[in-house]
């Protein structure tokens, strides 16, 4: 049985960063395409970064391109979001997410399987 456990959520000012951890058991990540997906009251979850199995291909939606990097560590069965350059609209509950693995991104959230029971972000203005 997969389980998700994140960690690293917290307050944090504009502009500021954060670096959200993900521990999987129960399977390798490397049997897994991984996510970040961030879910606000009101909003649409939304699939914030993807990584498949290998690590050698991401998605990035373009309202965190170039702000957010989603990182695997084989050796620690853990995959990380480097969160930089935060703005409000970032303030969200992020779940990271898997799914057997199929050799390609899942962009979208119905394509995940596996879910964590996330960690808050807020930031504040």
């Amino acid at each position: 049985q997969v389980q998700l456990v994140e960690s690293g959520g917290g307050l944090v000012q504009a502009g500021g960063s954060l670096r959200l951890s993900c521990v999987a058991s129960g399977r390798t990540i490397s049997s897994m395409d991984m996510g970040w997906i961030r879910q606000t009251p009101g909003k649409e979850r939304e699939v914030v970064a993807a990584t498949d199995w290998s690590g050698d291909s991401t998605y990035y939606p373009d309202s965190v391109k170039g702000r957010f990097t989603i990182s695997r560590d084989i050796a620690k069965n853990t995959v990380y979001l480097q969160m930089n350059s935060l703005k409000s609209d970032d303030t969200a509950a992020y779940h990271c997410a898997a799914r057997d693995r199929l050799g390609a991104l899942a962009q979208t959230v119905n394509e995940y399987r596996y879910w964590g029971q996330g960690t808050q972000v807020t930031v504040s203005s």
